[in-house]
């Protein structure tokens, strides 16, 4: 798929117009992991943002050393590792590939200078952003709940 398509369904870009997306578009390039990859680590500096093309990501949390639960999953048009674009940047859940996964990788400290440098892009991307963060957060106290289906 053109990845200007694929960032235009994702929730951190799909507000932008096409030039504006023709000019993030630019700052991205396709990487593939393979089932177990690592994409991120939770507690480590993160320095890439993704927005999956085409796969199946888990989102875990680690409570020590040997305890790890994944809690939530991503796929298509999904943004993970956006905390690359927050200070402190550090991610707050390890990120693994659950199947091969084609994702649109982001320096995300470029995209936070676009976005300073950039008003007009960095108001839709931080909103954007903010959408990302509350429906993981909406998702994860639904979890907690033991609600099971989606409104």
């Amino acid at each position: 798929m053109d990845k200007l398509a694929v960032l235009s369904k994702s929730e951190l870009f799909g507000k932008l117009d096409d030039k504006q997306l023709e000019e993030v578009g630019k700052m991205c390039t396709l990487e593939v992991f393979e089932p177990g990859a690592l994409i991120a680590k939770q507690d480590h500096k993160e320095d890439k943002v993704y927005v999956i093309e085409e796969g199946l990501v888990g989102i875990i949390l680690e409570s020590g050393p040997l305890s790890q639960r994944q809690v939530q999953a991503a796929s298509n048009y999904d943004v993970v590792g956006w905390s690359a674009m927050i200070e402190p940047y550090i991610a707050t859940a390890t990120v693994r590939a659950i199947e091969k996964t084609k994702a649109l990788a982001f320096d995300g400290m470029y995209l936070h200078n676009l976005c300073l440098s950039r008003p007009e892009i960095g108001c839709r991307v931080s909103r954007g952003l903010a959408r990302v963060v509350a429906t993981r957060l909406r998702n994860a106290y639904a979890q907690l709940l033991g609600i099971t289906s989606q409104v």
